[in-house]
């Protein structure tokens, strides 16, 4: 989870030195000095801002509906996941052995790729792809088991301590997002509202556990989470940098016990383009 945040903040940091584009096509010029230096625009903002009479068509150009996708790495969402046990922050006794450190409760997710239609400066619509994953640090001393109809777990001996006891998830998503942006300001920036459906695919569920008597553990199984997972986003923000609020609908687990049992998550949004 570290080393994918890590790469998250420095791979949007250089989408944000080149406008957090999709595309890019090259120009070449020589500056002053004679050195050869390479400069960067955006399949999408290149006709945005007429920077002299002669641009006016192309801001014209800009206004007209057109086709806007490829690969991209953005919308990168890190923040915290709770559980809401219907409708209550308050686990209920058949789900109490869920109980999770809040700070260390998180959930990260990225785009990389998308495709859509942008009708106008100011609003698209585009379908994206990419992945999802949600870690609950649990707080009891105990061991989710695999291959079970519900989701069962056991308690370990009380002298036995894990120093990490993480349960985890992982899937692909689909999101439809709605784009709302204001104009640039006189700084090229603008203000963002993004918001929509996803649809997502369980990819795996895993059980990492840390202790000095067993060493590391990791499982990998379902462990009863939604194969189909349906949800919606909101995300709000300026420039490459926002917040965001996930809900999903459905329940976290296909596990008759957990009726009832979903997640959201919130946090901050790293690209909103």
């Amino acid at each position: 989870m570290k080393h994918l945040i890590l790469a998250a903040l420095l791979v949007s940091g250089l989408a944000s030195a080149s406008a957090q584009s999709i595309s890019y096509k090259k120009d070449s010029t020589t500056n002053h000095k004679g050195k050869f230096t390479w400069k960067f625009h955006t399949s999408e903002e290149e006709f945005d801002r007429p920077k002299s009479k002669d641009d006016s068509a192309k801001l014209a150009k800009a206004n007209k509906g057109r086709f806007v996708g490829g690969l991209t790495f953005t919308r990168i969402d890190i923040g915290y996941m709770r559980l809401i046990d219907n409708g209550s922050f308050t686990l209920s006794p058949e789900n109490e052995f869920l109980d999770y450190r809040g700070g260390k409760t998180s959930m990260f997710s990225f785009d990389i790729v998308q495709l859509g239609y942008r009708f106008n400066q100011n609003f698209k619509i585009a379908v994206a792809g990419g992945f999802d994953w949600t870690h609950i640090r649990l707080n009891k001393d105990i061991t989710i088991q695999k291959n079970t109809p519900v989701l069962t777990y056991i308690e370990e001996p009380a002298d036995f301590h894990f120093e990490k006891n993480r349960f985890s998830s992982s899937y692909i998503h689909i999101p439809l997002n709605f784009e709302f942006r204001t104009n640039e300001n006189d700084n090229g920036k603008r203000f963002y509202f993004v918001a929509g459906p996803e649809v997502s695919f369980l990819l795996n569920g895993k059980v990492k556990q840390i202790s000095q008597e067993r060493g590391k553990v990791k499982v990998k199984d379902d462990y009863r989470f939604q194969a189909f997972r349906t949800g919606g986003t909101v995300r709000f923000g300026y420039d490459g940098l926002g917040f965001f609020t996930k809900y999903y609908f459905n329940d976290m687990f296909a596990s008759t016990p957990q009726k009832g049992l979903t997640n959201m998550a919130f946090g901050i949004t790293l690209g909103l383009n």
